[in-house]
């Protein structure tokens, strides 16, 4: 994969990324997760079977990995794979994001799997344990499904020290984005400004064929010099062959029939649209497995066209359904 700057920002990645959401702690709520885990769901088994998708993901020329404080043991696991193939500092961009406690104590059935926290404290103390455990790995600190009514793009006490740390340690800084309100969000993230200069580098967006609404905004702030990182783009797994949800089988008839049309698999399609955007510069692969992510990388050989754009389009939901729907997918 050809490398490129992140937005505007001297950041090398590559257009797919790895995001470790799923891999660094047993419980996740993407269709099959447990499957996939049976067996190695215990802190070695999960350390081993990371650097076994990280291996792979290097082999094929992702240097782009994802975390965050909330995903378990995720940093840790990335850490110790970057240290045990000697991985030379930039050679991998990483990104990690703050604002959530993960709380599961690994377990799957755990009542709360993470706490949200947007304050000056929680940022201050999360910014110490990943600072200290990926040192100068750490490339893109984010804050972790920023909202409007959690308030943290109002907290200026806040901001300010956000911009402090990206200044004094030359750390990009960026924010994820979560529910239907992904746009508007978006939108004031990118009033702030501190010295004449934005505060934020990068957004990281929820967008997929179900969930086209960010779409514009991403444009727009793609046009404005930031970086564009796209999660969440087979749709926690409704968007691959896994998915035999009843209400479903219309949209599984559409993805198939343009999926034979341009021979490849399901999720290789789904991630082969957001490919084929001008305006995303990394889209992440939440894979499990290996298997799982070479399947997903195959999208990057898909001749994505307009006849499979228009064919598609209805499959797009309005914002609430969508996350109404992800709201009630069970953690497994």
């Amino acid at each position: 994969m050809k490398l490129k700057p992140l937005g505007h920002t001297g950041c090398l990645v590559s257009p797919m990324g790895l995001g470790l959401a799923a891999l660094g702690r047993p419980g996740y709520i993407n269709l099959g997760h447990g499957t996939d885990l049976a067996g190695r769901a215990d802190v070695a088994g999960m350390e081993a079977n990371a650097h076994a998708v990280l291996d792979a993901a290097w082999e094929k020329g992702i240097r782009y990995v994802d975390a965050a404080r909330s995903y378990g043991k995720a940093e840790a696991f990335l850490v110790s794979w970057l240290d045990a193939r000697h991985i030379p500092e930039k050679e991998v961009a990483v990104g990690s994001k703050w604002g959530y406690r993960y709380t599961a104590d690994w377990q799957v059935t755990a009542t709360h799997h993470e706490i949200k926290e947007h304050t000056l404290d929680h940022f201050s103390s999360q910014w110490e344990e990943s600072r200290a455990l990926l040192e100068k790995h750490l490339d893109l600190y984010q804050i972790h499904s920023a909202t409007l009514e959690s308030g943290v793009l109002t907290d200026t006490r806040l901001l300010a020290r956000l911009f402090e740390a990206k200044q004094a340690h030359g750390v990009l800084m960026g924010l994820s984005l979560s529910g239907p309100l992904q746009a508007r969000t978006l939108a004031e993230a990118r009033k702030i400004r501190f010295d004449g200069l934005p505060l934020f580098d990068a957004v990281q967006a929820t967008c997929n064929l179900l969930e086209p609404s960010a779409q514009t905004a991403l444009a727009e702030a793609s046009d404005a010099g930031m970086g564009v990182i796209i999660k969440e783009a087979l749709a926690n797994g409704r968007l691959t062959d896994r998915n035999a949800h009843p209400g479903f089988s219309r949209q599984t008839t559409m993805l198939a029939t343009q999926a034979e049309r341009l021979s490849c698999s399901i999720d290789a399609l789904a991630m082969a649209w957001l490919l084929s955007k001008p305006w995303a510069d990394v889209v992440l692969s939440g894979a499990t497995t290996t298997k799982h992510l070479l399947s997903n990388l195959t999208a990057l050989d898909v001749a994505w066209d307009a006849e499979a754009e228009e064919a598609l389009a209805p499959l797009a939901e309005s914002p609430e359904a969508y996350w109404a729907f992800r709201k009630g997918l069970a953690w497994n």
